[in-house]
């Protein structure tokens, strides 16, 4: 498995930060109908029970913005990944399907209310993964949102640079229908809503049932 290291300022502002790390051997699709019917299902379970005023209370919300403001970035310019989400779910917007594997990271990232990064393993540079936090004028570009701010912001970088953050992974990265091979990143910044052994089970369905996935590998690095 790739290597994961915490830079000291990482661990100064992320006291108690967890990583639970997958890698697996996959095969990329289209968003089959059955994954789309079981996120559309949650996202009504969502709505049912929760309100915009809700979403920030979420644990793993809570605990990821609460690291936000510690590394020195406001939540409500940058918001995580999750509350993005869990915000357009709650307004009715739903969410774009783009693949398989991309959508089932989706859905983890709502269920378990933490922050992914979903890679294609061929396209990380190195053998390594640092945790840092991100600096003055350095170039990123976000998945779907061009170049953004990521001074201040939690990073994953590789031997290149920045790849993934809890706003928004790097396009350098990103998975496509090509992808063979993937590395998952769970940032767990506090507490969550689904305990690390269920994160882990339920990442294994998800990645076998709609990624076909085999060689699963998976430690979670504190």
């Amino acid at each position: 498995m790739i290597d994961i290291i915490l830079s000291d300022e990482f661990r100064q502002l992320a006291p108690g930060y967890r990583m639970i790390l997958f890698e697996a051997d996959v095969v990329n699709a289209e968003p089959p109908e059955a994954l789309t019917t079981e996120i559309d299902r949650f996202a009504q379970s969502m709505c049912e029970i929760m309100q915009i005023e809700d979403i920030n209370k979420r644990p793993g919300i809570a605990a990821t913005r609460a690291a936000y403001k510690r590394f020195g970035k406001d939540p409500n310019r940058y918001r995580p990944s999750q509350e993005q989400m869990s915000r357009r779910i709650i307004k009715g917007l739903g969410l774009y399907h783009v693949n398989a594997l991309a959508d089932l990271g989706n859905l983890l990232s709502l269920k378990t209310g933490c922050a992914l990064g979903v890679f294609d393993s061929a396209k990380i540079q190195g053998n390594c993964l640092t945790l840092g936090r991100g600096k003055e004028n350095e170039e990123y570009v976000g998945i779907g949102r061009g170049p953004l701010n990521v001074s201040g912001l939690p990073i994953v970088r590789d031997e290149v640079g920045g790849i993934g953050t809890p706003t928004s992974d790097h396009e350098r990265t990103s998975v496509d229908l090509s992808t063979t091979h993937v590395v998952i990143t769970f940032h767990l910044y506090g507490e969550s809503e689904m305990p690390e052994p269920d994160i882990i089970t339920e990442a294994q369905r998800l990645l076998e049932t709609y990624a076909e996935a085999t060689n699963i590998e998976y430690r979670i690095v504190k």
